[in-house]
């Protein structure tokens, strides 16, 4: 069997991104989304997500200041500070637990912070983003070396990626649909776009539907993983 989760980045950042991610999952294939608590979009995406009840979300968990204060790196007991208002915060605005974490940049990675990502992870019963049975598969992105690369997040790269990269078991497609609007600080924009017009083309699930691929959300790794052969 193949699952596949597609998870939206930074929910919350504006209301272009806020309503790109609703739109990639009300007309497309995205399944989940990964909340920034401290951005300007944040309750409206709260808001969005009450009335989307299908839609995974969890907590992009952010020490790089993205949408407040950094954080000393080195300081790792203001990073489990941190960690812990912004689950918090979280809690709060969607009156439940994350479905999942990761983190901005993909801090969690780090030698030093992983321990304290993965320690909430724990406490919580929570999946963490390459600490979880969904293998984390990150080629869908339109952008590197600072230029934009349209090609890699349209439907013929989707298609090949599917195919050819990603096998049986659990995956999270790695996404940013988005709008581009004034309240998006980021060198990520025209990008966002693009990939909400693949996720939105009806061809992506036709592609799913012949390669075999079931669309799962965070909270359906439990029966996926059992569902896996021994």
């Amino acid at each position: 069997m193949r699952y596949l989760i597609v998870n939206g980045d930074d929910f919350g950042a504006s209301r272009g991104v806020n309503r790109g991610i609703l739109d990639a999952h009300d007309r497309g294939i995205l399944t989940s989304a990964s909340l920034m608590v401290d951005m300007p979009g944040a309750r409206e995406a709260a808001i969005l997500a009450r009335e989307a009840p299908e839609l995974c979300v969890g907590l992009h968990l952010d020490l790089c200041g993205k949408g407040g204060d950094p954080v000393d790196l080195q300081d790792q007991d203001a990073c489990r500070a941190e960690l812990a208002r912004q689950l918090t915060n979280f809690q709060e605005l969607l009156g439940r637990l994350p479905t999942h974490l990761d983190s901005h940049h993909n801090v969690h990675r780090r030698p030093g912070l992983r321990p304290l990502f993965l320690d909430l992870a724990r406490r919580h019963a929570l999946p963490l983003r390459e600490h979880s049975p969904a293998r984390y598969f990150s080629s869908f992105y339109g952008r590197w070396g600072g230029e934009t690369h349209l090609e890699q997040v349209s439907i013929d790269a989707l298609s090949r990626m599917l195919r050819d990269e990603i096998g049986e078991g659990v995956t999270e497609l790695g996404c940013h649909p988005g709008y581009v609007d004034p309240e998006l600080h980021s060198d990520y924009s025209v990008e966002r776009e693009a990939e909400l017009r693949t996720l939105c083309d009806p061809a992506a699930r036709e592609i799913l539907a012949e390669l075999g691929f079931r669309l799962i959300g965070f909270r359906d790794l439990p029966s996926a993983r059992s569902a896996q052969p021994c």
